[in-house]
C-alpha cells in the first residue's frame, strides 16, 4: 500500500478564513519581495545551470558554488535525493516519527519500506552504516530540536544524514545546533517568507565530502530536469538574503512570538494539552469531542496522519483568527 502524503493549507473544501493548519508564515510579506516577485523574467528561460544563484547562495553560506543544488522545493528534493541514494546503493532509509510524509513516500515509491524513529536515543542504538537518515530541524510537526551533539552523532554512524531546514528561519526559541559538516542540507525559504505557492529551494553538499557524497552530488545534479526552478523560484532564492529582508524575517519572529504566548494561554483555558516547541507550530490535544471547525471557516492540521490521533497540529495566526477559534470552540 503507497503512502500519500497529507498536507495542511489549501484544500478543495470551501474558502478558509483561519488556517491553524499550514506552517507558512502569515504575516504580509515585504513590498520589496512582492515587487521582485511581480517583476521576475517569465518571457525566457532562466539559465539551466543557475551560474549567478548558486555564487549568490554560496556566499552566503560561505561554500563553493558546486556544492549549491537548486531544486523545485523541498518534496522535489526529498524524491531526487531519495532516489540519487538508491541508485548508489542505500536500502535503508530512516524517518522522524511524527515527521514530514514525504520522506516515508519516497522511500516506499523505490520499493523500501522506512523505518520509523521517535527519539535520537532509538535511532542511534538500531542505526547502522549503509542507512539514509532524514533529520528535519526543528522538526515538523512538533517544533522539537536535537542538540549539535547528537546531530553529530547520527551523521557519524550514516552512511547519508539529511538535514531538511524547511523552519529554521522559523525558529522562535532556542538557537539553532551547529551543523555537522558531513551533513548534506535542505533548504525552503518559502515557507518564512509566506509564499509556498513559490516552489523553490536548494541543496548544500556538505563541506567534508567523501567518496560516497562525491558520487552522490554527481548523481543529484544529473537526475535534475532541465530549468528545475522557474524565474519566480529563482527570484525568490535570490531575495532570502538580502539585509531587508532578513531584517523583516527577524521582526516577523518577534512578532510571532507575542501572538503565540497568547494562543497558548487561550488553548490553555479552553483545557487543551499542549507540546513544547521551538517554532511558531505545535502539537495540541483538544478536549473530545470538539467541533467540525472546517465547515466554519476554520482549518487545523488533524495529527492523526503523523500517528497521534486525538491531536492537531496548529500555526501560530494573529489575534483575530484566535478570536475565532475560541468562538467556534465554545459556540
Amino acid at each position: 500500500m503507497s503512502i500519500r502524503p497529507i498536507h495542511g493549507g489549501t484544500d478543495s473544501g470551501p474558502a478558509v478564513l483561519h488556517d491553524f493548519s499550514t506552517n507558512a508564515n502569515p504575516l504580509p510579506p515585504p513590498g520589496a519581495l512582492v515587487q521582485a516577485l511581480q517583476a521576475a523574467e517569465r518571457r525566457h528561460y532562466p539559465d539551466p545551470q543557475y551560474r549567478l544563484l548558486r555564487e549568490h547562495l554560496a556566499a552566503a553560506h560561505g561554500v563553493a558554488a558546486e556544492q549549491v543544488l537548486p531544486t523545485a522545493g523541498g518534496a522535489e528534493a526529498i524524491r531526487r535525493l531519495s532516489l540519487a541514494a538508491f541508485l548508489l546503493g542505500l536500502r535503508e532509509v530512516w524517518v522522524p516519527e511524527p515527521g514530514f510524509g514525504d520522506y516515508a513516500a519516497a522511500a516506499q515509491a523505490l520499493g523500501l519500506q522506512p523505518r520509523g524513529y521517535r527519539s535520537a536515543e532509538q535511532l542511534l542504538a538500531a542505526l547502522q552504516a549503509g542507512a539514509l537518515v532524514w533529520i528535519c530541524e526543528p522538526c515538523n510537526p512538533s517544533g522539537s530540536s536535537l542538540s549539535a551533539e547528537t546531530l553529530a552523532a547520527i551523521s557519524a554512524r550514516a552512511t547519508l544524514t539529511v538535514i531538511d531546514g524547511a523552519y529554521d528561519a522559523l525558529r522562535l526559541h532556542g538557537t539553532a545546533p551547529t551543523l555537522p559538516a558531513n551533513c548534506w542540507q535542505l533548504h525552503c525559504p518559502n515557507k518564512a517568507l509566506g509564499h509556498t505557492g513559490v516552489r523553490a529551494g536548494y541543496v548544500l553538499a556538505p563541506t567534508q565530502a567523501d567518496a560516497f557524497s562525491q558520487a552522490l552530488l554527481a548523481k543529484v545534479q544529473d537526475l535534475a530536469p532541465s530549468w528545475v526552478l522557474s524565474g519566480e523560484g529563482q527570484v525568490l532564492l535570490l531575495q532570502l538574503h538580502r539585509p531587508e529582508i532578513q531584517a523583516w524575517l527577524a521582526e516577523s519572529r518577534q512578532q510571532l512570538r507575542e501572538w503565540q504566548a497568547l494562543q497558548q494561554a487561550l488553548l490553555a483555558r479552553l483545557g487543551w494539552q499542549q507540546n513544547r516547541t521551538c517554532t511558531p507550530f505545535w502539537l495540541a490535544r483538544p478536549q473530545l469531542p470538539w467541533p467540525d471547525l472546517r465547515a466554519q471557516g476554520i482549518k487545523l492540521r488533524d495529527a492523526t496522519s503523523f500517528g497521534l490521533p486525538g491531536w492537531v497540529r496548529l500555526a501560530t495566526l494573529p489575534p483575530s483568527s484566535q478570536l475565532a477559534l475560541q468562538k467556534a470552540i465554545q459556540s
